[in-house]
């Protein structure tokens, strides 16, 4: 417990003065918002945390992301953008957590709350029976005050006229007198009894209100320590996620770890090979002679030569022009 302690300290010489009950309780209040906010926050925080979870389960399922990709880098992309999807399941497990515990803080605060307005209700009742005492007390003293000057008067005029009036006129002065001791002994005896019923409820009052202050030093030291270990465990949550999602890109970074360039090469030359030979070069053909010497025909496997006798040499027709060849060239006699 601190040294410095609310029944110490939050008093005042006025007796119907509520300085320092009031202080006390605005400082509860004030507590009970800061709770209320710390409250919002989570539940805000909660609505990012979900968002952003969302938006990556959102880019990991419908974002391409290296979709023609082969083997194993293949195999790493796929580990990648689970792992991501893990990673925005993860937030959307911590938005949930934060809500849980904005649930706890304001069932705290709602608790504290209802604890307090059993105490202030107390308080309240017994201010207004002191206040109420306090001013018959003051009624009673102004009106024995008047009774006593009542009693003065009555009898400086009595001392005063003693040799100046008649019997008759004394008597009168003296039954003045004898009726002011007597509203002077009434209002002194119900000026007593008010000052006894005061201090009684002075003292009642002064109990609850050190009780008052105990109690509500406790709860304040209960607030302190439940939003001390609130923030602790938001901070832990936090770093825990953190922690989980480190762990995730660990296994892309295990994943990657195994992608071979050599073997994705490998791969993708096995899949998509069309063939071994390349075009074989162009060359210059001569037109003519191409129509003289016909260049054979290519082809990638070796046919079979077939042997041919020699042609025969063509005889002209009797009524057939003759041919005759020179360099190559036919020519015709007419």
């Amino acid at each position: 417990m601190p040294e410095a302690r609310f029944r110490d300290h939050f008093w005042s010489t006025d007796l119907t003065s509520t300085v320092g009950y009031d202080s006390i309780i605005q400082h509860l209040n004030d507590g009970r918002k800061n709770c209320k906010e710390f409250e919002d926050f989570l539940k805000e925080r909660a609505i990012i945390e979900e968002k952003y979870g969302k938006e990556l389960i959102n880019l990991s399922k419908k974002k391409p992301c290296g979709q023609t990709e082969l083997n194993t880098l293949k195999r790493s992309l796929d580990v990648f953008k689970q792992q991501i999807d893990n990673v925005g399941q993860g937030h959307i497990q911590l938005a949930q957590t934060l809500r849980e515990e904005a649930k706890k803080m304001e069932e705290f605060r709602e608790k504290q709350k209802l604890h307090q307005k059993k105490i202030e209700l107390i308080m309240e009742a017994i201010h207004k029976t002191r206040n109420l005492q306090y001013k018959k007390t003051m009624e009673a003293k102004r009106l024995y005050e008047q009774r006593c000057r009542d009693k003065d008067e009555a009898e400086q005029a009595v001392h005063r006229n003693a040799n100046m009036v008649t019997q008759k006129q004394q008597e009168k002065l003296f039954l003045k007198l004898a009726q002011t001791k007597s509203s002077l002994e009434d209002s002194d005896r119900s000026y007593r009894q008010s000052v006894t019923t005061l201090e009684k409820i002075r003292e009642e009052w002064q109990k609850e209100h050190v009780k008052a202050c105990e109690f509500f030093e406790t709860q304040e030291c209960e607030r302190i320590n439940y939003f001390r270990n609130a923030l602790w465990l938001h901070v832990n949550q936090l770093s825990q996620d953190c922690v989980q999602n480190d762990e995730k890109y660990e296994e892309i970074r295990k994943s990657l770890e195994l992608c071979s360039i050599e073997k994705d090469i490998d791969f993708f030359v096995n899949l998509r090979k069309t063939g071994s030979l390349a075009p074989a070069p162009v060359v210059y053909e001569n037109y003519y002679n191409t129509q003289r010497n016909p260049a054979p025909v290519r082809s990638p496997v070796p046919m079979p030569i077939s042997r041919r006798a020699p042609l025969p040499t063509p005889a002209s027709a009797p009524d057939e022009p003759d041919y005759a060849t020179v360099d190559g060239y036919s020519l015709i006699h007419h």
